[in-house]
This record gives structure tokens, C-alpha cells and sequence, in this order.
């Protein structure tokens, strides 16, 4: 059945039941009561009409015929101060046999408050027969990261990964920004930002600069590899490295991204820009635009571009900044925070003049700067909001619920009066599926009080546009947040709600997956293997993105880290974890170290495996059939839990390695071959349980991820422990 819709008067009160509310208790008649010109409303009165379809539920147009139940959403009026829910707050609640009632503090409140009643009405395969809550943000702005590749002449930070490369023609198909911004509403994201280095010869059109501009949509023609180190991009767009795989005129671009970021505003989200400096990629070379600092022509040009920017796109929320990539500690007017502020500070003021009622939120990234020139130079001169934005966990989301990294931070920001975005940069899990909701609540319930302005969670080499590397060709295409649904809901969500509890997310996987018979199995297993990761990170730290993908036991510079990496490298600072040499030293001096020893890591990482791999195979052997998508998470699940034990094993080695190293016991020789040699064995475990699922691909800020290839590297380990 087609579900209709139509605004009725709210004034319309006869609301009665005369027939029962769930399926099972006959085929109901319901009116869904809304205003069909507020568009974020109208998003969650179709939801609610999806729904109540699909279990059996008939929805009605106006008038309300007999028998029929209401549902209302509305917005409450100005003035009524105990009726008005907190902004993005609704209050939900059934009036009696007559009906249900969404009142909304505003738009995107009253469209969480349906997206609300519509996610019950599936939970409990219909109308759900009690019910009075309210809502409201535990964090205000709750935003995902996404590092934008345009365009092989405008790439973002680093393209050179195959997810990039393969979802640039998907950034200008608005079916993709559709499903893409939709599920946003539905996990309770209401900031999209969309980081690139220099975007704007795809975004505007400047009459200063015609030539500036760029038609079409172009990747590149270079094999990506990690080999091109630093600067890649400088290569990677010129001309004759490029070819066209998309006909778009710059003005057919300027209205389709003003139509996307309508939509967004549709969804109840703001969309920002977040730029580095200084690049110039696409405009350099032309009308004396270069890379360079000490420039005033490439000034000039960015002030144009920020100016252009925002007179484009008028629901654009807000623009961000990175002093540092390529700028200099100088002194005098090319300082970074005044170059920043006369190539953007002074952009954004360009285009006020010409709309003075026009808010434009500035985001400065804190990073290769610091305070007291950001606030003298640049926030002290701004004219609307201002905020910071840190890497809150560097670049290891999953690593610590509480990294310190923003400790001293915190600090200045009271001293200026100033509030934070914090960067929750995934740089970690990428193939994977992952799931532990009391990580999340826990990280997101640590974010500072009183200094967080909100928060963007992705990654910084990683398009999380459609999937690519798939070895089914008919999961290719999907949406990376709907492949990986439950994180994304969980870090949107608990970052709206922390109160939602395991016996919730018990509810919404066994609505995802109706054959399961025991849906706590599936919350414990994810959640098991969830935890080795972090663990991983905690205990073999590195700061950077380039510097550890956990996944493939790898990085940029160094390659694979063996056994002996694992031996020098420190643990994460805070953590409470003893690294290897000093719980050795502890050891053969027969004093006990203070803190979690390696040994307890590794036993740790194997309980969380043995756990997740014993749960799985009861959930497999409790079905006769698995559906695809549940086969594929228990795939994810029992490939974490495999990693978990190799890891075990290759921290137990290393142990021993080093105790033989500064003792010449030959027993310890022979320990650590014997769990290096398990590492080997739980390797190609893994790696049988990945490559079923997933082709080697070419991660950006690291290396080709191949567990099959990376085998070879494994067995080094085994070969180390036998040298003297």
C-alpha cells in the first residue's frame, strides 16, 4: 500500500480506539497528524508511516475516519515554558486509548521525537501500548567526520587509498548524500563537516578568478602507493594525470551541493568546510597563486574563496581551519594566525557585509599553533562563534574511554573563555565491524564539561562513502554506515542519549536480526571482541594515523612491526600498562612491576577472544540457516577475536625474548618461539576469516592491507626469537 499523507488541523482532538493496537490484535487505522511544509517533521512522519506498514498497520489520510488512531507531531508553541521541551528535546507519550503525541522544542526535536515512536513501533512489531518519555541532547552538536574526496585535482588530505579513489564519482550523486544524511537523522547526527585542503575550484565560481574554477569530475591516472609519500597530491592531479569520469558544468556543481546541504538542513543538520593550509591544489599556478606562505597573491585568492563560499551556499553552518601543514613558525604579517586571519578572518567579513544577520561559525583547529596567538591574532577579531577543534585520542578513537592527551588543553580553554570540538579520529577500524556500546558511552561521558562544543568522529585516511573491496561484488556499493551500522548508531545515539541501556541494544539486534534466539549472545560476543582492539592500541602505542593500522600490524615508514617493535615500543601514556623492559627487569630482579603487565594484557586479549569466538559458534550452531548480513557480522566477530590471540601470543613472545635477551635462559628462547609460533598459527586464522570477506586494498595512510601477503612477515617473528 502507498502511504498518504496530508496536514491536518492540530485542532482535531475526537481521537478514539476501538480496535486493538498491535498487528496481531487486528488491522488498525492510523492518521499521522504533522505539517507537511516543516521538512525535518515530515522526514519522521514518513518513518512512523514505514513503520507502522510494515507490521501490518494501515495509515489513513485526513479526514480521520472511525476506529482510527492519531498520531500528532508538533512543535510546541513559543511561550509555554512547561510545555517546551530543551532544544533538539521532544516529549513522547500516548494520550490515553485516543492516540499518541510527539511535542518537539523545534524542528529537529520533533523529528527525533517520531524517529523516536517509529523505532518503538518497529521494536515491538507495532504500537507500542504505554508509553511517556522525553527526550533531549546530552551533547548538543554531535557531528561526523568526512574527509571529502572531490576530485583528483582537489583531493583531500590523502587520496592515495583505494577507498577514496574508488568513491569520487560517488560524491556527486546525490542518491549517495540522500541515504547518507537520512541515516544521520536516524542515529541523531546533526553536523555533517567535510574536511578537504582546498576545495574550492569545484565549490564556486570567483568573477576575480575565471579560470579558477573547474568543470567536470576528474581522478587520477597514477598508481597509488604508499611509496609517494608526504606530498603525493602535488603529483596526483597535474595535468596529463588525469582523466574525466563525469560531464558536470561548475554552475550544475554549485547547485548540487546547495541541494545537498538543503537536504541536510532538512535532516536537522548543519554542514561545515574544514580546510589545511597552505594548499592551493587546482588553482596553483594560475594568476600567481602558489603554495607558498609569504604570497599576498594566494592571500588574496583565499579571501576571495571564503568570501564566494559562503555567498554560494547560504545554509552553510560554518567554516574551519588548519594552521600548519604547510605553513612556517614566522614572524611580522605572515605569522599563521595573521596570514590565516587577512586570507580567512577577513573572507568571512567580505561576505557579511553584503548579509550582516548571516552567522558564520569558525572552527580553528588546534594543531601546529597555539593559544595565545589564535586568540589574539584571530578570535579576538571574529565576529560570530568561535571554537577549537582537538584530536581529543590522537589518532586512536579506539584506544582509551580516557585518553589525556587533552589534559593541559583544558586548562587554557577556561582561562579564554573558549569551547571545543573534539576530533574523534577512527584511524583504526576499517574492515571490521565493531560494537561495544558501554566504550562509546563511556568515551563520550568523559568529553570535558563545560568546554565541549560538540563532537566529529572519522577518519583521516578513509572515505566512509560506499564500499569497495568486498569479495562478494554484490555487497560492493553499499554504504559504509550501513555495512557498519551499529558504530555509527552507537556514536550517535549515546552521543544524544547515554541513558540507552544493554537491554536497548539487545532490542535493536534482535529487530535486525529476527532469527537470533538469544540476542544478549550477539551484544556479548561483539562486545568481547570489541574490546581487543583498544586493548591492542593501549598496550603497542603510536600517536599517528601513519604510524600503527592495528588491523594489518603495520605502518607507513617501518612496514610490518615485528616482534621487536613490540619490544621497544611504549604503551599508551595514562594507560597504567608496563612495557616490556620494565616488566622484564621486574621479573628477573623478582619484584613485581607497578601497573597492568604485558602478561595481563595478553590474558586480557584472550579472554575477550575465547569469549567472542565461543559465543559465536553457539549463536552459528543455534541456527539452521544464517542470513547474510549476521553470517558477515559473526565473520567480523571471530576475525577480531583471531587478531586478539595473535596479538596474545605475539606480546607473551615478546616477553620472553627480551627476558632471554637480558638472561641467556634458554627457556625463555624456546617460550618465545613456541608463542611466536602460535602467532603464526592464530595469524593465518585471521587471516582465512578476513579474506573471505574482504580484497587486499591500499590503506592511505599506511600500506596495502593483505593479511595473506603480510604471512611471510608473521613468520620473521619466529625466526627472530631463534637468532642469538
Amino acid at each position: 500500500m502507498r502511504i498518504r499523507y496530508r496536514l491536518v488541523a492540530a485542532a482535531v482532538l475526537g481521537w478514539f480506539l476501538s480496535v486493538g493496537l498491535a498487528a496481531g490484535e487486528g488491522r488498525s487505522k492510523v492518521v499521522i497528524v504533522y505539517d507537511a511544509k516543516v521538512a525535518p517533521v515530515a522526514f519522521a512522519a514518513r518513518e512512523i508511516g514505514r513503520a507502522l506498514e510494515a507490521h501490518g498497520l494501515s495509515v489513513q489520510p485526513a479526514p480521520s475516519p472511525a476506529n482510527a488512531v492519531q498520531v500528532r507531531l508538533a512543535v510546541a508553541p513559543p511561550g509555554v515554558a512547561d510545555a517546551r521541551p530543551r532544544p533538539q528535546g521532544y516529549r513522547l507519550r500516548r494520550l490515553g486509548p485516543s492516540g499518541y503525541e510527539v511535542l518537539g522544542a523545534d524542528a529537529a526535536g520533533t523529528m527525533y521525537g517520531g524517529l523516536d515512536l517509529a523505532e518503538r513501533i518497529r521494536l515491538a512489531r507495532g504500537l507500542p501500548r504505554a508509553v511517556d518519555v522525553e527526550g533531549a541532547p546530552a551533547i548538543v552538536r554531535r557531528g561526523i567526520k568526512f574527509n571529502i574526496p572531490l576530485d583528483a585535482r582537489t583531493p583531500s588530505y590523502d587520496d592515495t587509498g583505494d577507498a577514496a579513489q574508488t568513491n569520487i564519482p560517488h560524491m556527486w550523486d546525490f542518491a549517495f548524500w540522500r541515504e547518507f544524511l537520512d541515516d544521520m537523522a536516524r542515529n541523531r547526527y546533526n553536523t555533517l563537516t567535510l574536511w578537504n585542503p582546498h576545495p574550492f575550484p569545484v565549490l564556486v565560481k570567483l568573477s576575480e578568478y575565471p579560470d579558477v574554477a573547474l568543470d567536470d569530475v576528474c581522478v587520477t591516472t597514477i598508481r597509488c602507493s604508499h611509496e609517494l609519500g608526504r606530498d603525493w597530491n602535488d603529483a596526483y592531479w597535474k595535468p596529463g594525470n588525469v582523466r574525466v569520469v563525469r560531464k558536470l558544468p561548475i554552475d550544475e556543481k554549485i547547485a548540487f551541493w546547495r541541494r545537498v546541504m538543503q537536504h541536510a538542513a532538512d535532516r536537522g543538520i548543519d554542514v561545515y568546510l574544514i580546510t589545511w593550509n597552505v594548499y592551493v591544489n587546482g588553482a596553483e599556478g594560475k594568476y600567481g597563486i602558489t603554495h607558498s606562505q609569504t604570497n599576498p597573491k594566494t592571500i588574496r585568492y583565499l579571501r576571495a574563496c571564503v568570501r564566494e563560499t559562503i555567498r554560494t551556499y547560504p545554509l552553510l553552518r560554518g567554516i574551519g581551519i588548519t594552521a600548519g601543514e604547510r605553513m612556517q613558525r614566522r614572524k611580522g604579517e605572515f605569522a599563521k594566525e595573521k596570514w590565516l586571519w587577512r586570507a580567512y578572518g577577513t573572507g568571512v567579513l567580505d561576505a557579511k557585509r553584503a548579509a550582516p544577520d548571516r552567522a558564520v561559525r569558525f572552527i580553528h583547529r588546534y594543531w601546529q599553533s597555539g593559544l595565545a596567538p589564535i586568540v589574539a591574532d584571530f578570535a579576538g577579531k571574529y565576529p560570530d562563534d568561535f571554537e577549537l577543534s582537538f584530536k581529543y585520542a590522537r589518532a586512536h578513537l579506539y584506544s582509551s574511554t580516557k585518553p589525556p592527551f587533552a589534559d593541559k588543553l583544558q586548562n587554557e580553554l577556561r582561562q579564554h573563555k573558549l569551547t571545543c570540538w573534539w576530533n574523534l579520529r577512527n584511524d583504526d577500524i576499517f574492515h571490521f565491524r565493531w560494537g561495544d556500546p558501554d566504550y562509546v558511552r563511556a568515551f563520550l561521558g568523559n568529553l570535558p564539561a563545560g568546554l565541549t562544543a560538540g563532537y566529529h568522529m572519522g577518519s583521516d585516511g578513509y572515505a566512509w562513502g560506499r564500499t569497495h573491496n568486498e569479495v562478494d561484488p554484490a555487497r560492493r556499493g553499499r554504504l559504509e554506515i550501513r555495512k557498519h551500522w551499529y558504530r555509527f548508531m552507537l556514536w550517535g545515539r549515546l552521543g544524544y542519549d547515554p541513558k540507552l541501556d544493554r537491554g536497548f541494544f539487545e532490542r535493536v539486534l534482535a529487530g535486525r536480526f529476527p532469527g537470533l534466539s538469544k540476542p544478549g549472545d550477539l551484544y556479548d560476543a561483539w562486545q568481547s571482541a570489541s574490546r581487543i582492539i583498544p586493548q591492542v592500541n593501549r598496550f603497542h602505542w603510536r600517536n599517528w594515523d601513519f604510524m600503527w593500522a592495528v588491523e594489518g600490524c603495520l605502518d607507513r615508514p617501518r612496514g610490518f612491526h615485528t616482534v621487536e617493535h613490540f619490544i621497544q615500543d611504549k604503551p599508551m601514556a595514562g594507560s597504567g600498562i608496563v612495557s616490556i623492559p620494565e616488566h622484564v627487569a621486574a621479573r628477573l630482579a623478582g619484584k613485581a612491576a607497578q601497573g597492568t603487565t604485558p602478561v595481563q594484557v595478553a590474558e586480557r586479549l584472550r579472554t575477550h577472544a575465547r569469549r567472542a569466538l565461543a559465543l559465536s559458534a553457539g549463536i552459528r550452531g543455534g541456527s539452521a540457516r544464517l542470513e547474510k548480513e549476521l553470517d558477515e557480522t559473526l565473520t567480523d566477530i571471530e576475525a577480531m577475536a583471531r587478531l586478539g590471540e595473535y596479538y596474545a601470543a605475539k606480546i607473551l613472545g615478546a616477553v620472553e625474548l627480551c627476558a632471554f635477551r637480558k638472561s641467556k635462559d634458554a627457556r625463555c628462547q624456546a617460550a618465545a618461539v613456541e608463542h611466536l609460533t602460535e602467532a603464526v598459527k592464530q595469524w593465518q586464522q585471521y587471516a582465512k576469516l578476513a579474506t573471505r570477506l574482504y580484497r587486499p586494498q591500499l590503506l592511505a595512510r599506511t600500506r596495502r592491507m593483505d593479511w595473506n601477503a603480510l604471512l611471510a612477515d608473521v613468520r620473521k617473528d619466529v625466526e627472530i626469537a631463534r637468532s642469538r
